[in-house]
């Protein structure tokens, strides 16, 4: 089996691909989880719940044969090199510079472009194989360009909805915690209605506008949203017609594959 992790700043998703005899990993998952990404956590903590989750699924950490690593929170990648070590005994792969994508990446600096970005560009251009858009929402929302030759153009990075919530929730000393969903009216009758309202169509807002903006820019192109939010905010967005909820797991498979070749030397 292949375990591919994503770490991001809020949460961690995990999940198992089968592995072939050739070493590609097949494209159905077998398992999936999200758990809290924490810096408070050990290496031991870590592996003993990652243990509990196959348990769950009356999988053994034996089952592993490889792992692949998108991380955008450094202080955590050397806690997950510990763990993976020590509970599975694999050397994880991680995508980092010098790892083989099959994507040219057109920005300043490629370094700087997070991992999950351009694994998810990677998969987005993979499933439609022309110009596209990756729309994931994190605790940040991304916007990512691919072009139709399959170079990762760049993108926009905007506050997430959890945070933008929470910072009028901080602020203001009489306005109550809601739920973010869609309200039944744009027009609130109440307090809590008008907070879900705010939020939920002030959010939408600013995706199709953000993304009516960069679609001019490309041109004609597949929008493809990801993330925890994604399907809240696409039953209100022009734009959000095509959800996919592990694109980014999607992308660690398909990089894990190009990458075949060269840990085999």
């Amino acid at each position: 089996m292949l375990l591919v992790l994503d770490i991001g700043n809020t949460e961690t998703e995990l999940g198992l691909f089968p592995l072939r005899e050739d070493g590609t990993a097949a494209p159905e998952l077998a398992a999936h989880w999200r758990i809290s990404s924490t810096q408070k956590q050990t290496a031991d903590e870590y592996g003993v719940l990652i243990r509990q989750l196959f348990a769950m699924q009356q999988l053994e950490l034996s089952a592993v044969d490889g792992i692949i690593v998108a991380s955008v929170v450094p202080p955590m990648e050397s806690l997950v090199r510990q763990m993976c070590e020590r509970y599975f005994g694999i050397k994880a792969v991680f995508v980092e510079p010098g790892i083989k994508t099959g994507m040219p990446v057109h920005y300043d600096n490629p370094t700087e472009v997070g991992a999950d970005r351009i694994v998810n560009a990677v998969a987005a251009y993979e499933k439609c194989k022309q110009s596209c858009v990756v729309v994931d929402f994190g605790t940040a929302t991304t916007f990512d360009a691919v072009s139709a030759k399959g170079e990762y153009l760049g993108g926009v990075i905007a506050p997430g909805i959890t945070i933008s919530a929470e910072a009028l929730f901080i602020r203001t000393a009489r306005l109550p915690r809601v739920d973010i969903k869609r309200p039944p009216h744009v027009i609130g009758s109440n307090t809590v209605h008008s907070l879900q309202s705010g939020l939920f169509h002030g959010y939408v807002g600013l995706v199709d506008g953000i993304l009516e903006r960069v679609l001019s820019e490309l041109g004609p192109s597949k929008v493809i949203a990801t993330g925890g939010m994604a399907r809240l905010l696409a039953s209100g967005s022009r734009f959000l017609s095509e959800i996919d909820d592990a694109l980014t797991l999607t992308g660690l498979r398909i990089i894990w594959d190009r990458n075949l070749h060269s840990r085999r030397k």
